[in-house]
């Protein structure tokens, strides 16, 4: 495949202070002055690979939209030097968020715990920031030299929704194919990728030229690495799984693992599927494990830790194939690593050693 540079370049700084009528040593205030070169890093596709300053850059990453318990239902980065502190302890490089970070702060700080983001644009979110109104592409170049920026990606399992696109799919993909132009004319340091629910059919991937990069949320069980043959038999771009994992809630006893809250669980199945995942480096380009942090709001009272909870196509959920929204993180919401907190960080901090 062609390959596709992205490019960002920040201009040095030279500024020179010559004394010519001096032949003496002179002093440091006279000294020139050379700004050091400051250069975003180059992100870049070639064929199947995903690249960073020319060499692979395999995604070890989380997804992240951290609520604090509560009455209030809100992202809200308050713990954010405590999350990097534990993501970096787990060899995370790579967090995905489902809505742009509007601090700028955010982006720094993550940017200085040697992290990128993968930035999603959902399609109405009010005007916003969003794929309908237009109003993604004003982030685009507010951010697009922003060296926290990995990609930016576009809905997320937005195929299994299509009664909101007038109940046509198609609405979607010809909306999103549109916005990946938008941003290729105002941003070309960047691929662009969108989150599919399982592997794009024919309808998808044609009428989508304009997507680098194919994020999957994959849940079949312990078995991620169908979908990888599958991808290659149909497509020569680069994938990664965007969403993946397992959560710590048994809705019923089953393959030895008992009913209830079971770590043992998540951590079992979370380390099948990573170590599958990562034997695949050939077709996919890493992983965005879901998730950080157990989300409360996502089932019932935001102030307890509700079991239930739904998600589409998500029967394939290990190893009960019930998704309990709420126990999906590797830490809880009180930031206490949970099993499956260990087995990330040995696989995340070795994959690069094998």
């Amino acid at each position: 495949m062609k390959k596709i540079v992205f490019v960002t370049v920040v201009l040095m700084a030279f500024m020179s202070c010559k004394n010519d009528t001096k032949k003496e040593a002179i002093s440091e205030e006279e000294t020139s002055v050379v700004d050091e070169v400051s250069v975003s890093d180059v992100v870049s596709v070639s064929g199947r690979q995903l690249l960073v300053n020319d060499e692979f850059y395999l995604i070890k990453g989380i997804c992240y939209h951290p609520v604090p318990k509560g009455s209030v239902v809100k992202r809200d980065f308050g713990t954010l030097t405590q999350d990097l502190k534990l993501m970096v302890e787990a060899g995370i490089n790579t967090i995905r968020v489902y809505s742009p970070i509007q601090e700028e702060s955010v982006l720094d700080e993550i940017n200085e715990a040697g992290l990128k983001v993968i930035i999603g644009f959902g399609y109405k979110q009010g005007g916003k920031n969003d794929i309908f109104s237009g109003s993604f592409v004003d982030y685009v170049n507010k951010y697009k030299n922003h060296n926290a920026i990995l990609m930016w990606e576009l809905g997320n399992e937005y195929n299994y929704h299509p009664e909101w696109f007038d109940g046509d799919v198609k609405n979607w993909y010809k909306a999103m194919n549109d916005a990946a132009a938008v941003i290729h004319e105002n941003d070309p340091s960047h691929p662009v990728a969108t989150a599919h629910g399982d592997l794009p059919n024919e309808l998808a991937r044609s009428m989508s030229p304009n997507i680098d990069i194919w994020g999957m949320n994959v849940y079949r069980s312990v078995r991620p690495e169908t979908i990888l043959k599958e991808w290659k038999e149909v497509s020569e771009k680069p994938m990664y799984l965007a969403e993946t994992g397992a959560d710590s809630y048994m809705q019923i006893a089953n393959d030895g693992y008992e009913q209830g809250v079971n770590e043992l669980a998540q951590a079992d199945a979370t380390e099948i599927i990573l170590k599958a995942t990562f034997n695949g480096k050939d077709i996919c380009s890493g992983v965005t494990l879901f998730q950080f942090t157990d989300g409360w709001w996502k089932a019932g009272n935001n102030e307890v830790q509700d079991t239930g909870g739904t998600a589409p196509n998500s029967t394939g959920v290990p190893f009960d194939g019930s998704p309990n929204e709420e126990f999906w993180g590797i830490v809880d919401i009180d930031r206490n690593k949970k099993q499956v907190f260990d087995v990330v960080k040995d696989i995340y901090t070795n994959v690069d050693k094998e």
